[in-house]
């Protein structure tokens, strides 16, 4: 593809987006791509990614150059909450274009670079910058997480109107199947419902199952 930069979002904070994107990226390695994660965006941590340590257990690396180096997280701040309220909190302001060309310089080193974002899809970034607003801004095709929670279709066909205003690409979407249910009747329903729903709506975005895992607890 043209454009070798994907962000994840998803319907909620707890969708399991690092466990996805990690999941995701052992996919594409697999099949024989150079691979690499960023989180444009951590909050709650301090001078670390706690969600990049995550992605490089999972995917088996161990910490990259480029982790080293910040370019897989340009921007952290301390309090755990929305990007807006955490740049406020830190009393500093979110330097887009230090995420940009951290972007730009992962795109530039690997074959797929995967963004994951923070929160869903509306969470806001400044008070008047949302993070689907960034993804329509880069032009960047979409992966978006959902599962088969109580509560989750609504958020999705939300999601998914929301993609369709903004004239986003919606390349993938991961069903996540975390946590692990004794019944499975909503999951699996659910299921259903968003492959017919995707099938109609968005023909070209592709589905992947992402198996339940303990590693994403």
């Amino acid at each position: 593809m043209e454009n070798n930069i994907y962000f994840i979002s998803g319907i909620d904070t707890d969708a399991g987006k690092s466990y996805c994107t990690a999941f995701l990226a052992c996919e594409l390695i697999r099949s024989g791509k150079r691979v690499i994660t960023q989180k444009f965006i951590q909050t709650g941590n301090t001078g670390h990614s706690e969600d990049i340590d995550l992605h490089r257990r999972l995917m088996g690396t161990g910490m990259t150059e480029e982790d080293r180096e910040g370019l897989t997280m340009p921007e952290i701040f301390s309090y755990p909450c929305s990007p807006h309220l955490a740049a406020r909190i830190d009393n500093r302001p979110i330097d887009f274009g230090k995420i940009e060309r951290a972007t730009q310089e992962l795109a530039r080193r690997y074959d797929v670079v995967l963004v994951e974002g923070a929160g869903g899809l509306m969470v806001p970034l400044t008070d008047d910058y949302l993070t689907i607003d960034y993804i329509a801004e880069k032009q960047y095709p979409l992966v978006f997480v959902t599962s088969g929670k109580l509560g989750s279709i609504n958020h999705t066909l939300l999601s998914f109107e929301a993609i369709r205003n903004r004239g986003i690409q919606l390349d993938t979407v991961l069903y996540n199947l975390y946590p692990t249910v004794e019944d499975t009747t909503i999951q699996e329903d659910t299921m259903q419902y968003i492959r017919r729903y995707l099938k109609k709506n968005f023909p070209e975005a592709k589905f992947m199952v992402v198996p339940s895992c303990e590693a994403q607890n």
